[in-house]
């Protein structure tokens, strides 16, 4: 697939996905936020969409501080600058987020990402995950 710009090997495309992930695992922010473009598009999961690194950045600093989540049995999927994985969520609720019910450290595992590459970085980042799903598995 071309768009703006040359085509990318499947494997860069790959490397990258993983290298978001890896970065996820390790809880290392800045080395997740390093894989994304500037004007990085952030589709929310039942929620709204966001442009860009410092718009993702404040988005990663308050998932952090509501949520310890680590992401196991990684697939990914690849079609030359896109991407899609499979995943399994697993966390522990550590902070009430907004209207969500009350977190008391509540331990949780969900399937859950669409992504699309531009430049050699990441510029769409598309969660979807079943939000009823995960208030039964902390409830």
């Amino acid at each position: 697939m071309v768009r703006e710009g040359k085509p990318q090997a499947v494997n860069e495309t790959e490397t990258l996905i993983r290298a978001y992930f890896e970065a996820f695992n390790r809880h290392d922010a800045e080395a997740l936020i390093a894989t994304l473009v500037e004007d990085v598009v952030h589709d929310i999961n039942e929620g709204p969409t966001e442009v860009g690194k410092e718009a993702f950045r404040r988005f990663k600093a308050h998932m952090d501080e509501c949520y310890r989540e680590q992401i196991k049995d990684l697939v990914v999927m690849v079609n030359g600058e896109r991407g899609a994985v499979e995943f399994l969520c697993e966390g522990e609720y550590l902070k009430t987020d907004g209207n969500l019910p009350e977190a008391t450290g509540q331990r949780y595992a969900i399937p859950a990402a669409f992504f699309e590459v531009r430049d050699g970085r990441i510029a769409r980042v598309t969660s979807y995950y079943n939000l009823r799903n995960w208030i039964a598995a902390i409830s």
